[in-house]
């Protein structure tokens, strides 16, 4: 490096030795701070991108040094489920989405899944309408049954005009694709798109999303019954939305 700068090697470890230093424990309270604010969620790689926002750079080594240092662990292990063979359509509807993930416009294109929560001892299921544009929770719903009804509950909750949306791509469940949800299509006129059969890649934007929903949301928690769901689910989609970025 010297003889392609033409810089003499003396040069060069003059600045290493003289170059200002500093103490990994004076960001310390920065990374505890950042950590509570992210309701005792956020890990080393979070809390980086969360810091380099604040202009502080510290490397997920030295943050999780901080970490260890103050007992700080963060959400991460996943909830074991047992799956469980179910219908899939076979309707020849093709994915219009074609993974084309970026560059969409608000209220656009709406993803979906279903996920499984423990409630009481028994699994119940949420489903989560996602807003292709910046990833938030437009819609959701929580309930014993994976039905199309609990479709239907989450289209219930979006405050936007729905005849906004141009396109709705799920997966082949039949929870997507009935005669309840192709009203709801119909009605506002929102073209259908769907993965191709056994393609979770076709859906990565909601895969993705709903990693990160069992990690930070259903992670640790132990719910008693639908109510306390339900409850606690409005309240993080309302953190998720509007404060998990904001800090």
């Amino acid at each position: 490096m010297c003889q392609i700068l033409k810089i003499a090697k003396s040069t060069y470890y003059y600045q290493t030795n003289n170059c200002v230093k500093y103490d990994v424990n004076n960001y310390e309270e920065e990374v505890i701070s950042t950590f509570n604010k992210s309701r005792k969620i956020y890990g080393a790689r979070k809390i980086k991108a969360v810091l380099m926002r604040k202009d502080i750079i510290l490397s997920r080594r030295k943050i999780r040094f901080l970490m260890i240092k103050n007992n700080l662990v963060s959400k991460y292990t996943k909830l074991k489920y047992r799956n469980h063979k179910t219908m899939v359509n076979n309707d020849q509807i093709s994915n219009v989405l074609n993974r084309q993930f970026n560059n969409k416009k608000p209220n656009e294109v709406v993803v979906s899944d279903l996920t499984y929560v423990q409630v009481g001892g028994k699994w119940h299921y949420i489903c989560l309408l996602i807003d292709l544009f910046n990833r938030e929770i437009i819609g959701y719903s929580a309930g014993p049954n994976k039905t199309a009804e609990l479709v239907q509950q989450a289209f219930h909750k979006i405050t936007r005009p729905l005849n906004k949306i141009t396109l709705f791509h799920t997966d082949r469940g039949n929870e997507f694709k009935n005669k309840i949800i192709d009203e709801i299509l119909i009605t506002f006129n929102i073209k259908r798109s769907l993965s191709a059969k056994g393609c979770p890649y076709d859906n990565a934007v909601a895969e993705t999303t709903y990693k990160t929903f069992k990690t930070e949301f259903i992670k640790g928690k132990k719910f008693e019954n639908l109510t306390q769901l339900k409850c606690e689910l409005f309240d993080f989609v309302n953190w998720y939305n509007n404060c998990s970025t904001s800090f």
